[in-house]
């Protein structure tokens, strides 16, 4: 009997097609915005360019079979989101997002979705679970939330939202689908910013959303369709790209971030930390039992903006960033933008694929220049 294959070794093949002599692994992308169209237009596979594309349908045929579900992509992971919440969501419909996840999702429900009659309400992550879904049409949630990487048990979230007649929506952005199945354990749908891990070079802009139930998911490729919110086929294409080394770079990135964490936990100048690898984490139990690797975000607490601005400043390895998931090791102070409630202090630090004895030696001199 044949054994499953890893999904590591999925994601080299993912969306390729089937050899053929003489032609390349991976076809070039592909630019073309009119296509040959006479007579009945349902022969033909592909009509205009906003409806679909065959760079598109490559690198969506292979996030399907790594999501378990249909997939369709988009030129950011906002438009990801928003796609999912205009689709699915309507005026007298009660959204639920998390009080304390991704800001831009919470803003774009607040500014647009609000103001035409959609019921928006926000909930602590931690509170999730004790929330009355009564009445509610959809809950959009990350786990691990960020930047406090607190972790909520999709499985048992996914039966109490059903149970009210929910849908239940992940954002897996943080973990990627090689470090969380969200399909699998009961959500609707999962989506991403494959801007950042899953791409992982930090040079292209990108997201998909991804159902098991086709309805659900022609109705998110029928907005994109109408909205005309379509990626550039470059960008596909090096997105696929990207993809075939995910688990690659997830590997390094997750064992060294295990590594910087179990450090910072340990130094004087570190007021707190949360990494869900550490079993002293409160999310630790619960990322064990449904993520397979704990990710490569650690968040802590250097006190005071000073503090924390000098680390960044004087830390050799790192480039100070807005984003993570890169091939870099990246920072920031999150409180600078003023969207999180967070401590003035706090630094989201995304381990890269430098050395891990690098890492290590960069974070430690700039920690103890703190000190003098």
């Amino acid at each position: 009997m044949k054994s499953k294959q890893h999904i590591g070794t999925s994601v080299v093949h993912a969306g390729v097609p089937a050899p053929e002599q003489g032609h390349p692994f991976v076809e070039s992308p592909t630019f073309a915005s009119t296509y040959h169209l006479s007579g009945d237009t349902e022969n033909a596979q592909h009509q205009y360019a906003r409806f679909s594309n065959p760079t598109w349908q490559a690198l969506e045929t292979g996030l399907s079979e790594l999501e378990g579900g249909e997939t369709v992509i988009f030129p950011s992971g906002m438009a990801a989101a928003a796609a999912i919440l205009s689709s699915l969501v309507s005026s007298g419909d009660t959204l639920v997002l998390p009080a304390d996840g991704y800001f831009a999702t919470r803003a774009y429900a607040l500014e647009f979705l609000t103001p035409n009659g959609v019921n928006v309400q926000l909930v602590p992550t931690l509170e999730l679970l004790d929330f009355d879904y009564t009445h509610v049409r959809m809950v959009l949630i990350e786990t691990p939330s960020n930047p406090l990487l607190d972790v909520v048990d999709i499985s048992a979230l996914s039966a109490k939202v059903h149970a009210a007649g929910g849908l239940l929506a992940i954002d897996n952005t943080t973990l990627t689908m090689l470090g969380q199945q969200p399909l699998a354990l009961g959500a609707d749908i999962s989506m991403a910013a494959d801007t950042k891990a899953l791409n992982g070079h930090s040079d292209v802009v990108f997201g998909h959303v991804s159902a098991k139930d086709t309805t659900l998911i022609e109705r998110i490729r029928l907005w994109r369709k109408l909205a005309g919110n379509i990626p550039g086929p470059m960008e596909t294409w090096l997105v696929h790209r990207g993809l075939a080394t995910l688990d690659l770079r997830l590997e390094r990135m997750t064992a060294s971030a295990q590594q910087v964490a179990e450090m910072l936990v340990q130094h004087s100048a570190v007021k707190y930390l949360r990494y869900p690898g550490l079993t002293s984490d409160p999310s630790h139990a619960i990322a064990q039992k449904q993520m397979d690797h704990f990710g490569f975000i650690i968040s802590f607490d250097l006190s005071s903006q000073a503090l924390a601005d000098k680390f960044l400043q004087t830390c050799s390895i790192l480039f100070e960033a807005t984003s993570f998931g890169g091939v870099h090791t990246m920072a920031e102070r999150r409180a600078r933008w003023g969207t999180d409630d967070v401590p003035e202090g706090l630094v989201r630090l995304s381990v890269g694929c430098e050395r891990v004895e690098d890492i290590l030696a960069g974070i430690e001199k700039a920690l103890a220049g703190l000190e003098d």
